[in-house]
C-alpha cells in the first residue's frame, strides 16, 4: 500500500481541530474531501497529533495511504486545487510504508504569540494581554518547566491509562516588536498542556504567580489553592501554533520567529507644520505663497456667496 508524508500548514479559525468528527469542520476532514475530489481515496490519513479547534499549525506532519501509487507532484498540485485557502500542502513524498507520523516523531514544537497590543491585524493569530508584562519573569518561570514533570494539572480530562509525565526538552521566551514569543519543545503534549502552560507564563509576567506556587503545582503540592489552578488560566487557542514536529535525523529548529508578526507601537513623527499659519485645519500642508496670511486679530474674510444660474 503506497505510503506518502505530507506536510501541512493552517489557520485554524474556522475548524474544530484536526480530528475528523461529526457536523463539524475539521482540518482531517477538509483534506480527506479534496483527496477523494481528485480522484485519490485515502485508506488511511493520520497527524503527528491532534490540533484543538481554532489552533493553527506552521508544519504539521500527516502519514497517508493510497490505494494505488500517485506522482507526487501531481498529487501535491491535485489537492491544493480542491482545499481551503486556510489549508495548504507545503510538501509531499514518497514514505516507507511503516511510516506513522505520530509514532515516529522524537518531539513537537509549539509557538504561542503573546500581544502586548491591540492589533487590527493580527486577531486571531495572537492573545492580547492588556496589562504590562515582563519578559524576564516570564522567561525564568518557563525555565521551570523543563525536564520529567507531572502534568496532570496542566491538561484537560487525560483518557484512560494516558500518562500525564512528561519531558518537556526545551522552552523559549523572545521579545519581537508588539509580541512576546513563547516556545516549548516536548516529546509530547497533553490536551490544554501548551496553553496552560502559557497561562501560567502570563501571570507570572504579570507579577501574579510566585516561582514558589509554580513549583508546588508542578511537585503536586498545591492542593485545591485558589491561586494554583492552572486550569482557570487556560490562554486561547488563537495565539497558539505547532511549529513544527521532528522525526530522527532531520536538522533542529531554527531562531525562535513570529508566525505573524506584529510590529511594535510607535507615536507618529512629530508635525512639523503644526500651528504654523499655513495650516488649514480638515486640509493637507499648502505652499505658504499659495496661502494668504492674515494679521493676528484681523477678522477672517467672509465666504464668497453661491450665485444660482439664472433659469434654474
Amino acid at each position: 500500500m503506497p505510503t506518502y508524508r505530507l506536510d501541512l500548514e493552517y489557520q485554524g479559525t474556522r475548524y474544530r481541530g484536526w480530528q475528523v468528527q461529526e457536523n463539524a469542520r475539521s482540518i482531517a476532514g477538509e483534506i480527506r474531501r479534496a483527496f477523494e475530489a481528485a480522484g485519490f481515496p485515502i485508506v488511511d490519513l493520520g497527524g503527528s497529533g491532534r490540533t484543538d479547534a481554532g489552533v493553527h499549525a506552521l508544519r504539521q506532519t500527516a502519514h497517508l495511504r493510497l490505494r494505488e501509487p500517485v506522482e507526487v507532484g501531481r498529487l501535491r498540485e491535485a489537492v491544493n486545487s480542491r482545499l481551503p485557502h486556510d489549508i495548504h500542502v507545503l510538501a509531499a513524498a514518497r514514505a516507507a510504508d511503516s511510516f506513522h507520523a505520530r509514532h515516529d516523531a522524537v518531539a513537537r514544537s509549539y509557538l504561542y504569540q503573546v500581544a502586548r497590543r491591540r492589533t487590527g491585524l493580527a486577531k486571531t493569530f495572537v492573545w492580547w494581554v492588556r496589562e504590562p508584562l515582563d519578559p524576564g519573569a516570564m522567561a525564568a518561570a518557563a525555565a521551570g518547566f523543563v525536564g520529567r514533570h507531572d502534568f496532570l494539572r496542566f491538561c484537560e480530562r487525560p483518557r484512560e491509562q494516558e500518562s500525564t509525565i512528561v519531558v518537556v526538552e526545551g522552552t523559549e521566551v523572545a521579545e519581537a516588536g508588539g509580541l512576546i514569543l513563547v516556545r516549548l519543545v516536548a516529546s509530547h503534549f497533553l490536551w490544554k498542556m501548551v496553553r496552560r502552560v502559557v497561562g501560567a507564563l502570563v501571570r507570572a509576567g504579570t507579577g501574579n504567580l510566585a516561582p514558589d506556587a509554580l513549583r508546588r503545582i508542578l511537585a503536586g503540592e498545591a492542593g485545591e489553592d485558589p491561586e494554583c489552578q492552572p486550569a482557570r488560566w487556560t490562554a486561547p487557542p488563537s495565539g497558539l501554533f505547532l511549529e513544527r514536529v521532528l522525526y530522527p535525523g532531520e536538522p533542529p529548529l531554527g531562531p525562535l520567529l513570529p508566525a505573524v508578526p506584529v510590529g511594535a507601537e510607535k507615536a507618529p513623527p512629530e508635525n512639523l507644520f503644526l500651528g504654523r499659519e499655513d495650516r488649514i485645519p480638515g486640509e493637507g500642508v499648502r505652499d505658504s505663497a499659495s496661502v494668504p496670511s492674515r494679521r493676528a486679530g484681523a477678522k477672517p474674510a467672509r465666504p464668497a456667496r453661491l450665485r444660482r444660474p439664472s433659469g434654474v
